[in-house]
């Protein structure tokens, strides 16, 4: 029998008046669920870059995560209340945190609380490094590449067979992208972003991370999810904040992530958050499915 799965977009798809737009397209009960998230929110100025930030505001980790997360967040709810309910879960870095809701693991608040808590912890994190995009070399071609050079430099996520994001000490990084193309690679992209995300210099920020987790209910998994650094099949909560804290310094495996949704029976899959990004990195790991983008109320209309 053929499966469904929700999957939820990370950093990069947020867009100045995200947080007004959508709260302007819906009904008044989940208004009133937008109001609720912003009200336990200890950072005030969440709402008010949300809703009037500008695109260099909202590039901030500290503003870009909790907004993209809020899409997910209450698209997954107006899903839910369609009848429409997944067997299995899994969000690409940032939105493996998004999925914490759709999986029963925390309520729409908690989810909403921590995450703003990721981004603030994110962005205040004194980490030197950067990360960037190779495209046309095997996974495999990188991870050897990255082997060969002096310093902290990885493979982290692993976003379709022809393209891996790396990321390690800025210097190292800036200093090594023409040997990628050396090497054959069709382009090397430095990425717009504050840190080495998913390196192993992000280890001190999962320890600050760990220790937030405390402040959390955490509830054993209603709708399996499937791990970013392993693909294991998370259900219980302890297994969730274990992978939480590994996936701040560990890869996002998304391709092995879509092949083990498909080895399970997944023929369907909502893209539940802005943007299409995983759409188009779905589909050059596995023509069959069927992708479904659910990134704004009308979307859900058109279901």
């Amino acid at each position: 029998m053929s499966k469904i799965a929700f999957v939820f977009p990370g950093q990069g798809t947020q867009f100045a008046g995200m947080g007004k737009k959508l709260y302007e397209e819906v009904n008044e009960e989940t208004k009133k669920s937008i109001d609720e998230i912003f009200s336990n929110l200890e950072n005030e100025e969440v709402k008010r870059v949300l809703f009037e930030g500008t695109d260099e505001e909202l590039k901030n980790t500290k503003f870009a995560q909790p907004a993209i997360a809020l899409y997910s967040v209450i698209l997954t709810k107006l899903l839910k209340e369609k009848g429409i309910e997944p067997e299995f879960v899994a969000g690409h870095s940032l939105g493996e945190y998004s999925s914490l809701y759709a999986a029963g693991v925390l309520s729409e608040i908690e989810t909403m609380k921590l995450i703003a808590k990721r981004g603030d912890i994110m962005s205040n994190a004194k980490v030197d490094g950067s990360m960037a995009a190779i495209l046309g070399l095997s996974a495999t071609e990188v991870e050897e590449i990255c082997s060969n050079i002096d310093g902290v430099i990885e493979a982290v996520n692993y976003n379709e067979p022809k393209q891996t994001v790396v990321a390690g000490e800025r210097s190292v990084l800036e200093a090594n992208l023409e040997t990628f193309k050396e090497k054959g690679a069709r382009r090397a992209l430095p990425l717009a972003v504050s840190g080495p995300f998913h390196s192993s210099l992000m280890k001190p920020v999962a320890e600050v991370l760990k220790k937030e987790f405390d402040n959390y209910n955490w509830n054993d998994v209603k709708t399996p999810i499937v791990a970013n650094t392993t693909t294991n099949l998370l259900v219980k909560a302890d297994e969730v904040k274990d992978e939480l804290y590994h996936q701040t310094f560990g890869p996002v495996k998304w391709v092995d992530t879509i092949n083990k949704l498909a080895e399970n029976g997944v023929t369907k899959i909502y893209e539940v958050g802005p943007g299409k990004v995983l759409a188009g990195l779905i589909k050059k790991i596995d023509k069959s499915i069927e992708v479904i983008n659910i990134e704004n109320v009308e979307s859900l209309e058109n279901i």
